[in-house]
């Protein structure tokens, strides 16, 4: 019976897991294209999968939906998804999109687009309407946990981006990587993991991303909201084996954010960016298929954010990305143990190490009527992370003072990808997360 629960409630976090947060895309925005051949489907990488779920929230109340999506028809890299939501607090929504679609006539160059609209009943915002800078108010890294507005509204939001896989390393004759795996794990295909050097190994994608979002918030004075128009250009070197669940190797990730106020944007403001991540695959053992240690380091700033002194001897801020912007942590991917950008100002570092271990039992691999969820493995993670935020770029700042969480992971391969359950522990308490992908 103790088996039986264990199995059940697994099943049903996984499922809510992949179906209602499969679009959000694990960082960096660039990324190799490329298809996955599992042994256990005669198709030859066409993957599919339709599934409804229910789960309770503390923002949104219990959440209802459905959601699917398709991967290779058309073309063998081509994902397409949708997912539609509602709840019990009368939050609605909807979010779609289309990656890695290759256009006619260009081998190398490839169009992604995703978006989302919704109503939401307590939107929350960790920001001054009127940021003056200092470190101690609403997001600063020294701010009370609970220094925020928190309102219903509207949040949408919708991104397009090209990539283009330069001829080089791995990618000198084709731009698709082709990952064959036998019961989820890589047994050839690998596109780099054993030296660095990007003529010769490893995938190098240049990116240009256009992204625009609208958020309201129905504050007691009124409606405030913000909309933003940025585009980003970037560069991605990826030197790992597998991407989807990389076992050795690096990455390493250039980015440039620009808004320029244009159309109903509010301000313009650059945001510069760097990411590197490197694993190390400590090989099989008694009970493991596979461990691996990952580590992770981030770090960005703003250099258009600017402090202003008013007439009237009042501080404020110009020329900075929005709180959901730019330099943040807290939420899905940095510093779990915190909600969506709760620390957010014009500067940021950022670190995380992972254990992933993923052991040779397989809860639902002998149970018939489950094999529709095309669970190849799951994986065991330990983690730690550690970062700030300053409104200043300097050594000084943003190595002291630091937030540090722990938590562990809930991890699964289904359909040949990664869907993931985060619990995490800091100071302000305990935050738990269910994402698609590996956070790095």
């Amino acid at each position: 019976m103790g088996k039986i629960k264990f199995v059940l409630n697994f099943i049903i976090v996984m499922l809510c897991c992949f179906v209602f947060s499969w679009p959000c895309q694990a960082r960096p925005d660039a990324s190799i294209k490329f298809t996955t051949i599992r042994k256990e489907n005669p198709r030859g990488g066409k993957e599919s999968l339709v599934l409804p779920y229910v789960f309770p929230t503390d923002s949104m109340g219990t959440v209802g939906g459905i959601g699917g999506m398709i991967k290779g028809y058309g073309q063998k890299q081509l994902l397409v998804g949708a997912t539609a939501f509602g709840s019990s607090d009368e939050a609605a929504g909807l979010i779609a999109g289309l990656w890695d679609f290759k256009l006619p006539w260009f081998n190398r160059l490839f169009f992604s687009a995703m978006g989302s609209v919704g109503d939401y009943p307590r939107q929350r915002a960790y920001t001054q309407i009127n940021r003056s800078g200092s470190e101690s108010e609403a997001g600063g890294n020294d701010s009370h946990e609970n220094d925020y507005i928190e309102d219903p509204g509207q949040d949408n939001w919708f991104e397009f981006k090209f990539e283009y896989v330069l001829p080089m390393g791995s990618m000198r004759i084709k731009s698709i990587a082709e990952y064959h795996l036998t019961d989820g794990l890589l047994t050839s295909g690998a596109t780099g993991g054993d030296f660095w050097n990007p003529l010769e190994t490893g995938v190098t994608v240049v990116m240009i991303k256009q992204f625009n979002r609208f958020q309201d918030y129905e504050v007691a004075t009124g409606t405030v909201e913000g909309t933003i128009h940025p585009i980003e250009f970037a560069i991605l070197y990826n030197n790992t084996d597998f991407v989807t669940n990389p076992s050795k190797g690096s990455s390493q990730y250039f980015g440039i954010t620009h808004d320029n106020g244009w159309l109903d944007s509010e301000e313009k403001w650059t945001f510069i960016e760097f990411e590197a991540s490197k694993y190390f695959s400590l090989g099989e053992s008694d009970l493991a298929r596979q461990r691996v240690v990952a580590l992770n380091f981030w770090t960005g700033d703003s250099p258009t954010y600017e402090i202003n002194t008013s007439s009237s001897g009042q501080s404020y801020v110009t020329d900075s990305p929005p709180f959901l912007e730019g330099a943040r942590l807290g939420g899905f991917y940095r510093m779990r143990a915190y909600p969506n950008n709760r620390f957010n100002d014009r500067s940021v570092v950022y670190t995380s190490a992972e254990y992933r271990y993923t052991p040779k039992w397989n809860p639902i691999a002998d149970i018939s009527w489950l094999k529709f969820l095309k669970m190849d493995w799951f994986q065991v993670v330990g983690f730690v992370e550690g970062g700030r935020v300053a409104n200043e770029y300097s050594v000084s700042k943003l190595f002291s003072d630091w937030k540090v969480d722990a938590g562990i992971g809930l991890r699964a391969m289904l359909a040949g990808g990664v869907v993931r359950l985060d619990v995490a522990g800091g100071e302000e308490g305990m935050t738990t997360w269910v994402m698609f992908n590996q956070p790095f």
